[in-house]
């Protein structure tokens, strides 16, 4: 068995920056990998995906983004390259998958599928988008499904009609893939955020970033469970707006929100409208607070817009699948985390990781990487800095205290 102060389970953009923050504080630990360095960027992105945040944004614990187009949007492989780049010098170890985590008197037992470890303290930095989520919709089994993890280009799908289920940032890029290709598209459309690329002429997220939006703490909104569920953000990695209209009228059919199926014919919600009409309601208030926090810094800015209502057509309750109709089916409906490892009292009735801010119940136990950990921000590459401060922070105060108490 060997022997770390910290183990930190994932080598992703999380676990990396609690890395560098450790090593800072002279923190002894070990970075465990199942893959390789960014293994879900290499695993579970298609090929045509860019960020969607714009490269100045990229910004992690000694390190930031220093090429030459800080307004731009890095594609996969350039994000893999900077990840790789930062894990320099970190002491990760790959190709090796966490099979439990269990509590010891006064630290854990990490086992792996190559032999065991003992820690005083845990990270999880797994992050929440570990595995695909996908309803429980029975489908014919003659129809060929994919996840958005799965997702990798139009010519994996046969031809023919495509249902996209999901409209935040992966369904709605994907819709316009596959649209694009040739092939019919419907979209089927839940609760979404609508926003546009720029605003006032500049990015979106120099607005959120800006007025402090996305550095909103996790103790200080009314309803974290909701602000920690809401759907990602209606964007796609390039200098211009990708939504429900610009979909419309590139052919995409979009229905309400998919509620069930039965035989060869797929169901959908009637409540397109709403969602649509909260959506746009929700993007006015945003404007608003934009405005009103201009106003007061005195921001030089092109003059305030509003965005025209989303057109919503015709309800569509139900469509055929195969023959000639939907073909097959792309699963663009989220991510979750996948603790199974863990074999520790932190989780709700649910099965949800029970944390205030990513520190648990259990002493020593950390996340990163999960919705609204710390911040708004916290699962942007950019939002791993802060919440990977705090948390060393609060992990080199606990180990302070068992030193107190063992002397």
């Amino acid at each position: 068995m060997r022997h770390a102060t910290t183990v930190v389970i994932g080598a992703g953009h999380c676990g990396l920056a609690v890395s560098r923050c450790l090593a800072a504080h002279s923190v002894d630990h070990v970075v465990l990998e199942r893959g390789e360095v960014a293994h879900s960027w290499r695993t579970q992105r298609w090929d045509s995906l860019r960020l969607l945040t714009p490269s100045w944004m990229t910004r992690l614990p000694g390190n930031t983004y220093r090429g030459d187009d800080p307004d731009g949007y890095l594609s996969v492989p350039e994000v893999i390259r900077f990840l790789g780049e930062y894990a320099t010098g970190a002491p990760v170890l790959t190709g090796v998958a966490v099979t439990s985590v269990q509590p010891l008197d006064q630290g854990y037992l990490v086992r792996t599928d190559r032999g065991a470890w003992r820690a005083r303290t845990v990270v999880v930095a797994t992050g929440g988008s570990a595995a695909a989520a996908r309803p429980s919709v029975p489908l014919p089994p003659g129809i060929p499904t994919v996840t958005a993890a799965g997702y990798r280009n139009p010519g994996q799908l046969p031809d023919g009609g495509v249902l996209v289920v999901g409209a935040s940032a992966s369904g709605i890029q994907i819709a316009e893939e596959l649209s694009r290709s040739g092939r019919p598209v419907t979209l089927a459309v839940g609760e979404h955020v609508r926003l546009p690329r720029t605003y006032r002429g500049r990015d979106v997220l120099w607005w959120m970033d800006a007025s402090g939006l996305l550095d909103e703490r996790w103790d200080a909104v009314p309803d974290l469970v909701r602000a920690r569920n809401l759907p990602s953000m209606q964007l796609v990695g390039a200098p211009r707006t990708l939504d429900l209209d610009v979909l419309r009228r590139q052919g995409v059919a979009l229905v309400g929100r998919l509620a069930g199926a039965r035989d060869d014919t797929v169901q959908f919600s009637g409540s397109l409208a709403n969602v649509c009409a909260l959506a746009d309601l929700k993007l006015g208030r945003l404007l608003d607070m934009f405005d009103a926090w201009a106003d007061r810094a005195g921001v030089e800015a092109e003059a305030p817009q509003r965005f025209a209502p989303t057109a919503v057509p015709a309800p569509v309750l139900s469509a055929q699948l195969g023959r000639g109709g939907i073909e097959s089916v792309v699963w663009a409906t989220g991510f979750r985390p996948d603790l199974s490892f863990l074999e520790v009292p932190v989780f709700d009735r649910r099965g949800r990781i029970v944390h205030d801010g990513g520190v648990t119940a259990a002493p020593g136990l950390y996340v990163m990487g999960l919705p609204f950990l710390r911040r708004r921000k916290s699962t942007l590459i950019d939002g791993a800095d802060g919440d990977a401060r705090a948390l060393t922070a609060h992990l080199v105060d606990h180990l302070d205290t068992l030193a107190r108490r063992a002397s």
